[in-house]
């Protein structure tokens, strides 16, 4: 029996108009995806009445997006809904890549027993999207109107006027701020006028949601050129429920058409699953069709439309990073946009969010750009040098890392006009990062010792001053300077939390959280000094980091102007799980690509004999004869015998 999600239906709203003399919406959300609930969550949770329209009558069908970062989850966490969403989630930490029958990548992302959450887990976006709409709908200053589409758009100075077609006929709503998180085909972006910017890469790719009781473990499987569908692409994820999720992807002489209908996804899924040796019935619940864009607006802010999501910015799904990079489009832009609601802040600081999230576009873009190049390379160049670094990777290992997924992680801020500089030669966790939720012990005053929790409860949903290794009076201090913050930035919260220095006698108070870190973990954590103390924003960035803590005075008026001191240098991003030899293999792989795409058609095979043998000239004999014999012995015959990766291994 299936046990795919089918979503619940809502009645049409029906609602007035704003009359001309009501007072304008605080704010209207537009697109009740998980940007704009996400976004109407963190207002709510600000004080800030929200409007939420959506066109259809239901959440989304289907599983869209699955992948859910550790980072996301977090700001499920913050955002309200984290609860019940991890209550249905699938972990997973890794996967395996295959060149027809030859595994040839097996990685884990990383995690330790600090984190509070693995790395990954799967779930649909439409579960997704259930559980944040119940709890909008529990929410008291969020109005849901469902079936209502927006029609029209008049901006001024002091609002934005949408018209809306409901099933009641035609509304007019006034608000003086409106978030267009409708989607990759945005009629908000649409109505104002403006485009998306950027490349669509070639190849199209299936998407296809079967119930199927595998004994296949809950890792990220891809097969490149597999003996069941050659030439094709095979990723494979397991759902909660016996859900999978297969995407393959079509040949560029494929009928796109005649490819997505049912029966030829039948046949190319079962063809699969039979050479898996499969013996278990299996249903097809849902399909859908995609390409890869690396798409993204100029500007995120238009007057007093505000775009967040895929509204706003388009991005490869290789990698996960669409659904992961549009939380936190919306944490963001939540805590900047109460800001300015609440007066606690110029509209400028609504610039820093258009300037913070297209970076993050940009980063991820280059990232995920990386894997679509591996996943459906559009060059002749790409194809042939992504099909020699499979063939081997099958003999030599060391090349499997390039066809890595590169999995979503958190983007940083490091060029963010908000974003503090710091002395140079700084390291460890550097403003513009993401603070990572910490397993962490809290001193309580309520009896001796301390409890377990987590460095994203502690620190709340608003901003936290974080002060390590610190003495009473520096303690004090900072518990000072985060009760003026709080009060300035009324009303989003601000908490101090410090870890004392060893024997410091520092005392949980009502205003002050204290941490028992006897090991020091915390600090070796941050690479921070004794004395040194940290700024966290409501999304979980480091604004600054300062050993002079009378500085702290400073970030209220910063904050207001959405600028940063000048003395300094900026933060450089500089993480990077890769080796320099992973590094040069990858840059040999993306310039001998483009090299190949330059060169003529007719002169591709003297080309490469004219660089093999520059290369040759530059190596020792012994060096040369092994090149060529491993370039000549690698794995090329498509394998009719058992899968590498068969139920019985699993």
């Amino acid at each position: 029996m299936s046990t795919y999600f089918q979503p619940q239906k809502y009645p049409a709203t029906e609602f007035a108009s704003t009359g001309a003399t009501d007072e304008a919406l605080p704010v209207v959300v537009v697109g009740a995806g998980p940007v704009g609930m996400g976004v109407a969550l963190g207002l709510a949770q600000r004080g800030i009445p929200v409007t939420v329209l959506e066109a259809a009558d239901q959440v989304s069908f289907g599983s869209r997006a699955i992948c859910i970062s550790r980072h996301s989850l977090e700001v499920a966490a913050r955002l309200g809904f984290g609860p019940e969403l991890e209550k249905i989630v699938l972990p997973w930490v890794g996967g395996r890549s295959f060149y027809r029958d030859e595994q040839v990548l097996h990685f884990e992302m990383a995690h330790g027993d600090h984190d509070v959450r693995g790395p990954m887990v799967n779930v649909s976006q439409s579960e997704i999207e259930q559980i944040m709409t119940d709890t909008l709908l529990a929410n008291p200053l969020i109005t849901f109107h469902w079936s209502s589409s927006v029609a029209g758009v008049l901006r001024s100075d002091e609002d934005v006027t949408l018209d809306v077609d409901t099933a009641f006929g035609a509304r007019r709503l006034r608000a003086r701020w409106v978030v267009a998180a409708d989607g990759g085909r945005s009629r908000m972006r649409e109505l104002a006028g403006i485009r998306l910017q950027g490349n669509s890469y070639q190849g199209n790719y299936v998407i296809a949601d079967i119930h199927w009781e595998s004994t296949l473990p809950a890792e990220r499987m891809v097969w490149f050129d597999p003996p069941s569908n050659p030439g094709s692409t095979i990723i494979m994820h397991q759902q909660p429920r016996d859900i999978w999720r297969i995407d393959y992807q079509l040949d560029s002489a494929d009928d796109a058409g005649l490819e997505t209908q049912e029966d030829r996804i039948r046949d190319r899924i079962t063809r699969h699953l039979d050479w898996l040796e499969n013996d278990v019935p299996w249903t097809l619940e849902w399909h859908g069709f995609y390409r890869a864009h690396a798409l993204a607006l100029d500007d995120f802010t238009h007057g007093r439309i505000l775009f967040a999501g895929d509204a706003a910015h388009l991005v490869p799904i290789f990698g996960v990073r669409g659904l992961n990079s549009g939380m936190e489009d919306a944490e963001t832009l939540a805590w900047t946009l109460a800001a300015v609601v609440h007066g606690t802040a110029d509209e400028s600081l609504l610039q820093a969010y258009s300037a913070e999230r297209r970076a993050a576009w940009q980063q991820n873009v280059d990232n995920a750009g990386k894997s679509t190049l591996i996943m459906s390379p559009g060059s002749h160049g790409y194809h042939t040098t992504r099909d020699a670094v499979l063939a081997l990777a099958t003999t030599r290992p060391e090349f499997g890392h390039l066809v890595n997924p590169r999995q979503s992680s958190a983007t940083h801020a490091h060029l963010s006009p908000l974003t503090w500089p710091v002395a140079e030669g700084t390291t460890g966790v550097l403003p513009g990062d993401p603070m990572e939720d910490r397993r962490v012990r809290v001193r309580v005053t309520t009896a001796d010792g301390s409890v377990e929790s987590s460095l994203n409860r502690v620190r709340g949903t608003g901003f936290a001053v974080l002060g390590v290794g610190v003495d009473p009076a520096g303690a004090r201090m900072i518990a000072a300077h985060a009760s003026a913050l709080a009060m300035a930035l009324s009303p989003e919260s601000v908490r101090a939390v410090v870890v004392p220095a060893p024997g410091a006698a520092v005392a949980a108070a009502a205003d002050l959280t204290v941490l028992d870190d006897p090991d020091g973990a915390l600090p070796t954590a941050l690479g921070a000094s004794a004395g040194e103390c940290f700024v966290i924003r409501p999304d979980g960035l480091v604004l600054c980091r300062v050993r002079d803590l009378s500085l702290l005075g400073d970030v209220r008026d910063h904050l207001k102007t959405a600028t940063a001191p000048t003395l300094g240098v900026v933060p450089a991003h500089t993480e990077t799980t890769a080796t320099p030899d992973e590094l040069l293999r990858e840059n040999v792989w993306m310039g001998l690509s483009e090299a190949l795409d330059q060169a003529g058609e007719s002169d591709r095979e003297g080309f490469l004999t004219r660089l093999a043998l520059l290369l040759g000239s530059q190596s020792g004999r012994r060096e040369f004869e092994e090149a060529l014999a491993a370039a000549s012995h690698v794995s090329g015959k498509v394998s009719s015998g058992t899968p590498r990766h068969s139920h019985a291994d699993a």
